[in-house]
């Protein structure tokens, strides 16, 4: 199945009032894994905003009898930064927009991943607003059985242009979600950003605290206060209480040493057993870790370095896996 999607200019800024069944959707399957994947589009698409690449929004994924994705916000509306599900993605270029320092209030900026931007007249990025688009770019969706394949294409904007493309896979012989990713860089212009995984998971449900647990292969440190939420021991991050509403955790953490083999993160509960394995092929280049009262947040990054002509590939990898439940 090949789906072109031209996309236009100027999206519009509505809410749909559409059911979650009537947004562009593809499921995939491989026997152990079930994911339902939205798809990109200007007019009705389930994500509309300027935060995050709209390519493999995953709605909800099951294996083995648990359920790891899910929608953990309260308010939805198209146009709203986060209002996102499953592993998604950031592009950023010092904490803004590809070319936001060097135009001026009216020219246009790039979010690899959204498409070109406008600039309004303001002191600062604001990551969580969202800006006028001006250009998505020529969008691409090709999918089989299971596997579904997403494809950017961004014209010169400033100097800036790429072709961008991102496969969401499932392994034939165990239960994975494959991630494959390719930036390549059409335009005139160097390349440089950083691209990190928000995790949105939500194990079973399950709401953040002490049934949950994170693992990391190095003995993290954290760079913020926990403010008496959660806690880090040896290699893993803990919660001491369950979180409620109004409550979060953000902090940075330390402690890896910049290698491939620090990208492996699980998360588990214990209370139901499922469990996840986020393993990369880059080096790390930062952690954070954040979490709500509804939802688990490692998110790991990693820097792009692109001068016209190159290509980077990169690959992050989901197992899923049961623990023994613990017992009530």
């Amino acid at each position: 199945m090949c789906v072109g999607l031209t996309l236009g200019l100027a999206v519009g800024a509505t809410s749909s009032g559409l059911a979650a069944a009537e947004f562009p959707q593809i499921q995939i399957s491989s026997g152990t894994v079930r994911a339902t994947i939205y798809l990109p589009d200007p007019q009705n698409g389930y994500y509309r905003a300027t935060r995050f690449d709209w390519s493999g929004v995953v709605a909800s994924l099951e294996s083995g009898g648990h359920t790891y994705f899910g929608k953990w916000f309260d308010r939805y509306d198209p146009k709203i930064h986060d209002a996102i599900m499953g592993p998604v993605e950031e592009f950023l270029t010092k904490g803004a927009g590809l070319g936001y320092d060097a135009v001026a209030p009216g020219g246009s900026f790039v979010k690899i991943g959204v498409g070109a931007l406008r600039k309004p007249d303001e002191p600062r990025f604001q990551q969580f607003h969202t800006y006028q688009i001006l250009d998505t770019g020529k969008r691409t969706v090709d999918s089989g059985r299971d596997w579904i394949e997403f494809a950017q294409v961004l014209s010169d904007v400033n100097g800036y242009a790429y072709v961008y493309r991102k496969r969401l896979s499932l392994a034939k012989d165990r239960p994975e979600l494959v991630l494959d990713h390719s930036l390549k860089n059409t335009g005139r212009k160097t390349i440089e950003t950083s691209v990190y995984e928000h995790n949105f998971y939500m194990l079973d449900s399950q709401p953040a605290g002490p049934d949950y647990i994170v693992k990391f292969p190095f003995a993290p440190r954290a760079t913020g206060d926990l403010a008496g939420l959660a806690e880090v021991r040896g290699k893993e991050v803990l919660f001491l209480r369950e979180l409620t509403t109004g409550q979060s955790v953000y902090t940075g953490l330390e402690g890896y040493d910049g290698t491939a083999a620090d990208y492996d993160i699980r998360v588990e509960n214990r209370k139901t057993g499922a469990g996840v394995r986020q393993k990369g092929d880059q080096r790390l280049a930062k952690v954070v870790f954040w979490s709500n009262p509804k939802t688990v947040c490692p998110e790991a990054y990693i820097d792009l370095h692109l001068e016209p002509g190159q290509e980077s590939k990169w690959r992050i990898a989901y197992e899923f896996y049961s623990l023994p439940p613990a017992k009530q």
